[in-house]
């Protein structure tokens, strides 16, 4: 068998040109890397380990196609570490096990050891402790890689152990430079003029490896000295799905910017992530509950009428589906972020759940509690209550709060919306109270 490969060696090797273009351009070196130059410049933080022949237990954790598999695998040749490389998608208990024995095999020979997880955040937690005695008696050194945000999904025992660098998606000139790169391995230009060349970049959205992926698809697809434009570019490689997951980290991003736009009164951006969480596929329940949350934390009474209308959406999009019903939570997306803004509820309830923690269960004052039997009349319940109704003002000003408590103030309206009147009957019962008082 050794003789017939020998022979037929050329037979067996792999044509460079059949290799994937993103796999061709994979970085040899770590100054051949486009982007992340926080991390990666002279004065980044992998440089400084570098620079110190060590390496720290590191969760690389940034989108797709912005180089962490790449950078792992330099990490362990620029320190001359041995590198073993797992995907967490295709391993388990025993294949970790095998790993940590011929870690502390290396360590015996006097080898260090850098273990590379990809899509580390698929192991379960179990599976996470494992890592923890290894890493702790320096068996090895773990360069995990995610996309998910590691603080929902990886152990925070983990975590407090290795370092979490963040990726970032590489911007417009770092994608160009990276066309400029793939038209030279291909010793051809891309058939595209300026503003398809424009829109390929924004497709990649941020992702070398998509980039590059669609660079091939247009060379297979492309007729000879035809240049494309912009619309029949995305006809022919169609768009990219955008990145998310709705149990992950996109989401909570999107749903975030979504509703801080809201709060910010911005609704040209509140509709433009709602939109994007829509096309992504997002249930547009999940959004119609966010909607009716944002009515009550971030407008509240300024506007009596959001909430309404929040639950009004709701409905709507329940009796006609997707898409009809789409467009009645749009017209909510835009009410809210255009009424008048106040928290004054949600700050008095936090405030007010917190005290009633705080203080138990002191008997409210007798005075205000019924006394349907004799002995409750005997020990006063309910003595001296004045009916708010049989004043003037329709106000009596009793304390209604525990003697043990005293007096609390919540609820502040603010000078905005409809709270300005609230908090004008507010004032006016403060100045009835005190009088009252005065009178006592």
């Amino acid at each position: 068998m050794t003789d017939l490969f020998d022979k037929d060696k050329e037979f067996f090797e792999v044509d460079e040109s059949s290799r994937p273009l993103a796999e061709r351009l994979r970085p040899k070196s770590l100054d051949e890397i486009i982007g992340q130059t926080h991390l990666l410049g002279q004065k980044g933080s992998l440089r400084r380990m570098i620079a110190g022949n060590h390496l720290n237990s590191l969760i690389l954790w940034g989108p797709t196609g912005t180089g962490k598999t790449t950078i792992a695998r330099l990490l362990a040749h620029e320190v001359d570490y041995e590198l073993v490389q797992i995907s967490a998608i295709f391993s388990g208990v025993a294949d970790l096990k095998k790993c940590f024995e011929k870690a502390k095999q290396e360590r015996l020979q006097g080898k260090k050891t850098l273990l590379f997880v990809d899509e580390i955040h698929r192991f379960n937690r179990a599976q996470q402790d494992s890592f923890l005695p290894v890493m702790e008696d320096g068996t090895l050194v773990l360069v995990g890689a995610t996309t998910q945000n590691p603080s929902f999904e990886l152990n925070s025992a983990l975590l407090s152990r290795a370092q979490v660098l963040s990726l970032k998606p590489l911007n417009e000139n770092e994608l160009e430079q990276i066309l400029k790169r793939a038209e030279q391995e291909l010793n051809k230009d891309l058939p595209l003029d300026k503003s398809a060349r424009q829109s390929l970049i924004s497709m990649a959205d941020g992702d070398a490896r998509a980039l590059l992926n669609m660079v091939e698809d247009i060379f297979a697809a492309s007729i000879k000295n035809e240049i494309l434009d912009a619309k029949t570019l995305q006809n022919l490689v169609q768009r990219r799905a955008p990145i998310y997951d709705k149990g992950q980290d996109e989401h909570y991003n999107l749903i975030s910017a979504l509703h801080k736009s809201v709060r910010g009164s911005d609704p040209d951006a509140a509709l433009y992530y709602f939109t994007r969480m829509i096309n992504a596929g997002e249930d547009p329940m999940f959004l119609a509950r966010r909607l009716i949350r944002m009515a009550s934390e971030d407008i509240g009474l300024a506007d009596p009428n959001a909430l309404p209308q929040a639950i009004a959406g709701r409905d709507a999009y329940q009796m006609l589906g997707t898409p009809e019903g789409e467009l009645s939570l749009a017209q909510v997306v835009i009410y809210l972020a255009l009424a008048p803004k106040s928290n004054a509820a949600y700050v008095a309830f936090k405030s007010a759940k917190r005290l009633a923690k705080q203080t138990g269960s002191p008997m409210p004052p007798k005075v205000i509690l019924n006394a349907p039997t004799k002995l409750m009349k005997d020990e006063k319940y309910g003595e001296s209550y004045i009916y708010d109704h049989d004043t003037p003002e329709g106000f009596s000003g009793q304390d209604y709060f525990p003697e043990k408590v005293g007096r609390q103030k919540f609820y502040s309206p603010i000078e905005r919306g409809f709270e300005r009147d609230l908090k004008k009957r507010l004032d006016y019962f403060a100045t009835i109270r005190s009088k009252n008082n005065e009178n006592r």
